[in-house]
């Protein structure tokens, strides 16, 4: 209806508001002169109040938010600044107002495991613990997700100072990315 309505007070300057509605006949926008006056003079609903109310907040959120919160983000700041308001009122708002949020990518897959290749042996049987430096060293891989993209990260820790001794990052995940990291502890330095 208020498409309709919009419709006809865009048009009316030129046309007039019956001959639009003759037009119309017909038609899945058929609309009758009194309806046109009748909503262009009824008050306003209370859930239409709301829903303008809303709708500026919600934009405002989003906006404050770099357009990056969805539905379930935003309804959450609403419900911290004091207003009641369902999930489903949330959806059909910001979709009326044209807004959406940023899906969170799945992260990248690091492990490919072939059935043929075997597990790597645990040689420290889970003990984590030194008695001195450079005794035992850990590595760990991860990855960070960057404006740019995924970001790998190689890394190796003494474990008896729980100090990074050496590290590797790469735009791109490789076999010897680990390896590039030892080296790297070695070359510092910190390695027997």
């Amino acid at each position: 209806m208020t498409q309709k309505i919009a419709f006809i007070d865009a048009n009316k300057a030129d046309y007039g508001v019956e001959p639009i509605c003759r037009a119309l006949v017909d038609t899945a926008a058929e609309i009758a002169p009194s309806s046109y006056y009748a909503a262009k003079t009824r008050p306003w609903s209370d859930r239409a109040i709301r829903d303008l109310e809303l709708s500026a907040s919600i934009t405002r959120i989003h906006k404050e938010n770099f357009g990056v919160y969805g539905v379930r983000k935003i309804r959450a700041e609403l419900r911290r600044e004091g207003e009641q308001v369902a999930e489903s009122t949330v959806r059909r708002l910001m979709k009326a107002l044209g807004l959406r949020g940023i899906p969170r990518a799945k992260g990248p897959k690091t492990t490919k495991p072939a059935p043929e290749t075997d597990r790597p042996v645990d040689l420290v049987h889970r003990q984590f613990t030194a008695s001195r430096p450079n005794e035992l060293w850990v590595a760990d891989l991860t990855y960070v997700r960057t404006f740019s993209g995924w970001v790998y990260v190689a890394f190796v820790l003494d474990v008896f100072a729980r100090v990074i001794v050496g590290w590797q990052v790469s735009t791109r995940l490789y076999t010897d990315l680990a390896l590039d990291a030892l080296r790297f502890g070695c070359v510092r330095g910190r390695g027997t």
